[in-house]
């Protein structure tokens, strides 16, 4: 890894070194957080967490051939290098920041209440047809994850697609000084992590510590149709580039088709250019994402038949509206989280479905005060957008249900109390044929019942 020398690391965490001098100018092949991966070369950072302290892991991790770890205590006798930091989650943030440094590779950050994985995945896949691109994978976007992304980053890459997830207020500004974005992507300005971030003007804030280490000679792509990301039309002197869909936004879209649970049609105008594009993703808000992959890549200097090959090459990846047909349903895979804002977008998906449209949906978390409300504004959604049945899952998915039902008496709605019960009852709900959404926050564990249905 360029530069990441044991001493190097060492002076960039503010740690003291340990070991053989002789050591101090190698560089470290790799760097791990999981002892179970350990290989010869690697640097290992044991963090101590709520039920697990890594520390004692550091004789195994040495014996499978790590070059060295850091450790937040003396280790007494220890035959091996070492670096002694007062804060093993602090020190992986140092390194990962002076590793992305020392690269010098464009980096392309990406926030927002709903849709950043989504987005992500649109922009790396058109990005990819030009360039050797690094994605961030699964939910690496945190101040662990996103270091541990950064690690995987070589001398070869072209260029960088790093997610970025918050859920208080300074956590992006952190994320931010480590991926020191050339680009900063917004997709939109929603009610998630109300419990610390108050209200959507605090959720305004929040994201938009990303442009705090933006690069003075950088872009900001942002959500033209949101009405508090529309109200960002600067930073510090660079302009925002809108994509929306609306023709005063700089990239947008119009003629939008949908085809089913096929995915999207469309056509992008970028400037004086205008092109059709297959989604091969279902709903609405994979328009938007697509027209802020095209504004990415014509800020990277990708030709419209570059973009349109890389939105319509995308592929689901699991948990993230993900497509499964079994011999008795389509199921709906959109179960890795959730929010107000994306449970009614998938409900809408839903509805284009063939057979009867059924709704597996549970507890939303992170809401703060008005978590109830919340959960009877999707119930609301529910009841009008045109499913058959509707079944909640989870204490607060009480009020959805009741909600839904009121609103629609037409509808089937079921409701159980937890998982536990719903997974004891599920095959008594649902009918081959049907068209079957996933759907909850990630606490709840509904790849349970993904899996369940599966295997009926």
């Amino acid at each position: 890894m360029k530069n990441l020398t044991l001493e190097h690391i060492a002076q960039v965490c503010n740690g003291t070194y340990y070991g053989p001098e002789g050591k101090k100018q190698e560089e470290v092949q790799s760097i791990i957080t999981d002892s179970r991966k350990a290989e010869s070369g690697c640097l290992f950072v044991p963090i101590v967490g709520e039920r697990v302290d890594a520390h004692k892991f550091i004789p195994q991790v040495m014996e499978a051939g790590a070059l060295a770890t850091l450790s937040e205590r003396l280790l007494e006798n220890a035959d091996f290098p070492y670096i002694l930091v007062e804060s093993s989650l602090q020190a992986v943030k140092n390194i990962a920041e002076f590793y992305l440094k020392q690269l010098n590779i464009p980096v392309v950050g990406i926030t927002g209440s709903v849709g950043k994985t989504s987005t992500k995945e649109v922009i790396a896949s058109v990005l990819s047809q030009k360039y050797r691109t690094l994605k961030t994978q699964g939910n690496f976007n945190n101040e662990l994850g996103l270091p541990l992304t950064v690690f995987r980053l070589r001398d070869e890459d072209e260029i960088a697609v790093l997610e970025m997830g918050i859920s208080d207020f300074g956590e992006m500004t952190r994320l931010a000084k480590i991926a020191r974005p050339d680009t900063c992507v917004i997709t939109n300005i929603g009610t998630c992590h109300l419990e610390n971030l108050g209200d959507r003007d605090g959720v305004l804030k929040a994201k938009t510590e990303i442009f705090k280490y933006l690069k003075p000679e950088g872009h900001i792509v942002l959500n033209g149709d949101d009405d508090k990301l529309s109200t960002v039309t600067e930073y510090e002197g660079i302009r925002s580039v809108f994509f929306g869909m609306r023709g005063n936004c700089q990239v947008y879209g119009d003629e939008i088709v949908s085809r089913g649970l096929k995915g999207m049609t469309c056509t992008i105008h970028l400037g004086e250019t205008a092109f059709s594009v297959d989604i091969p993703m279902p709903g609405r808000h994979m328009v938007y994402n697509a027209l802020a992959a095209a504004a990415i890549g014509n800020i990277y200097g990708l030709t419209t038949e570059q973009i349109k090959a890389g939105i319509e090459s995308l592929e689901p990846i699991s948990g993230r509206f993900r497509m499964i047909e079994t011999e008795k349903f389509l199921i709906v895979d959109d179960c890795y989280n959730a929010n107000p804002m994306s449970m009614k977008a998938s409900l809408d998906v839903l509805k284009d479905g063939a057979g009867r449209r059924v709704a597996v949906l549970g507890d939303m978390g992170e809401l703060g005060t008005n978590e109830v409300q919340l959960h009877e504004e999707v119930g609301e959604h529910a009841g009008k957008c045109g499913i058959d049945v509707l079944i909640c899952a989870g204490p607060l998915c009480r009020h959805m249900a009741e909600k839904a039902a009121s609103v629609n008496p037409s509808l089937k709605v079921i409701y159980e109390q937890d998982r536990d019960s719903l997974m004891e009852h599920l095959q008594d709900y649902v009918q081959p044929g049907d068209t079957i959404l996933i759907k909850a926050s990630h606490f709840m564990k509904f790849e349970e019942a993904v899996e369940k249905l599966q295997n009926m």
